[in-house]
């Protein structure tokens, strides 16, 4: 976690340094363009054709499915008791209940995952998230967005975001690749490996390009989310995990992502939709940097 942070910070003193003249906003709309497309589906291949798939792999998009939709449902009813209590408008709380909801599970979640157990492990993380936390992403948290912001959406047109993800059809080679039994010359191996192996340095710097200090006048109204995030969640995450009868590493990871601070994406669906986005950034800052703390204590847990 410690070397994590020192990436993390290099990317903070980017962003304020401006180092190069570069804005980062650009730079880090370049990485993330470069991650997405190119370094992690070539990281998804590489890891479900070297390890394979097994039952406790399969179980991992069920857990985080459910974990999530749980989570969601917590959140909506949180913010609603909470809405009773307090002045909240519609485009902070329907930031907040994604914020509260979704995951920085492979930004973060996967360098964790794959620090731990090795590079084997960076199935479960990328299960995880494509084919459970990114396509609920699109198709629940957008459609709580339209709830509380502005503008439209449906399932086809979420279908289609989900269909059009360069990692899940790198996940989608990789098995094939593996049913098939086919052997790859040893160069795609080292290809793929050397692509893959740029993601986790290159995620881990966004996230510090990322993170800023916004402006932002309801500040307390983080709090449920906070705690939902960084508490809550992971309780569901190992209640889930442990009624699928999880174990190993597979349980483990589970766990973990269930505990990642606040997905950086979820600014994206703020932006589209019309909500918060100074709560939201100020959301992923603050549990963000909590989670550096609180981790350690979720993985201690697994061991």
């Amino acid at each position: 976690m410690l070397s994590f942070a020192l990436i993390v910070c290099a990317g903070i003193l980017f962003r304020r340094l401006r180092v190069g003249g570069l804005d980062p906003g650009s730079l880090q709309f370049a990485i993330n363009t470069s991650v997405f497309n190119l370094f992690l589906p070539a990281l998804c291949i590489k890891a479900v054709y070297s390890s394979g798939i097994d039952i406790d792999t399969i179980l991992v998009p069920a857990a985080a499915g459910l974990t999530t939709i749980v989570t969601m449902l917590f959140s909506l009813a949180a913010y609603y008791v909470f809405g009773k209590m307090t002045e909240i408008t519609d485009p902070e709380k329907g930031i907040l209940v994604i914020s509260a909801t979704f995951g920085n599970v492979v930004y973060l979640g996967l360098p964790v995952i794959t620090g731990l157990y090795g590079e084997g492990a960076a199935k479960y993380a990328l299960f995880y998230d494509l084919f459970a936390a990114t396509p609920l992403l699109w198709l629940l948290g957008a459609s709580v967005a339209v709830k509380y912001g502005t503008g439209r959406t449906g399932i086809r047109d979420s279908l289609k975001t989900i269909a059009s993800l360069p990692p899940i059809w790198g996940l989608i080679a990789g098995m094939a690749l593996k049913a098939a039994g086919i052997a790859l010359p040893l160069f795609i191996v080292k290809f793929l490996d050397q692509l893959g192996g740029l993601v986790i340095p290159l995620m881990i710097f966004s996230i510090g390009l990322a993170l800023s200090l916004p402006k932002v006048k309801h500040a307390y109204l983080i709090v449920p989310a906070v705690i939902i995030k960084l508490a809550i969640a992971p309780f569901f995450a190992f209640s889930t995990a442990t009624l699928l009868g999880m174990k190993g590493k597979a349980f483990a990871s589970c766990f973990i992502e269930g505990a990642m601070p606040t997905m950086i994406f979820s600014l994206l669906i703020a932006a589209r939709f019309g909500l918060d986005i100074s709560l939201g950034g100020f959301m992923i800052l603050v549990t963000t940097a909590l989670s550096f703390f609180t981790l350690p204590v979720v993985i201690s847990w697994t061991q």
